[in-house]
């Protein structure tokens, strides 16, 4: 298994890989799969064997783990980068609604109302809106209940952790 990590060494007493660059260090690109003087001649316990597959088992969960943070992040990543794009339109849009409330007074006005009174129309209108959406918005919310189920499981789960915690205890001779 020579040159599979850089602390492996070969027979002559060299570091694998390191006749061109002697100080160099280079990276572990995989797991060794048995420890050095170990190989087809060497036997090992079944307790060592044990060891090592939890050893490379660990290794294996936690660059997984690795892996999903850094996919995870650069996916939020781009997903905040695109929700700036939706705000500045949801800014301009809100900006421009003030052109068509002007709008709407104005061709009120040109009716025949007096200009005050077509503005003060729109503005009552806009504040029915207002008070609609306000309304709507509040009774969304007041339907947000706590998480049930979850809060449920987790009862469950404190009174078999306390159950496991008195029965290893009853065992425990003191």
């Amino acid at each position: 298994m020579t040159g599979v990590n850089s602390g492996q060494n070969n027979t002559n007493g060299h570091r694998a890989g390191s006749s061109a660059h002697e100080g160099a260090q280079s990276t572990v690109t995989s797991l060794p799969l048995s420890e050095e003087g170990t190989g087809a001649g060497g036997e090992q316990s079944i307790g060592s064997l044990a060891r090592e597959a939890t050893t490379h088992l660990s290794t294996l969960v936690r660059s997984e783990i690795e892996l999903a943070k850094g996919e995870i992040a650069g996916e939020v990543r781009k997903g905040l980068k695109g929700s700036v794009y939706f705000v500045l339109a949801l800014t301009v849009l809100a900006f421009s609604t003030f052109f068509l409330f002007f709008t709407l007074a104005e061709g009120l006005a040109q009716l025949g109302l007096w200009r005050w009174a077509a503005f003060g129309i729109v503005f009552l209108v806009m504040l029915l809106a207002a008070g609609l959406f306000g309304l709507l918005g509040y009774r969304r919310v007041r339907k947000i209940r706590a998480p049930k189920r979850t809060m449920d499981t987790l009862k469950d789960t404190a009174q078999l952790t306390h159950r496991h915690r008195q029965e290893h205890k009853d065992e425990i001779p003191e």
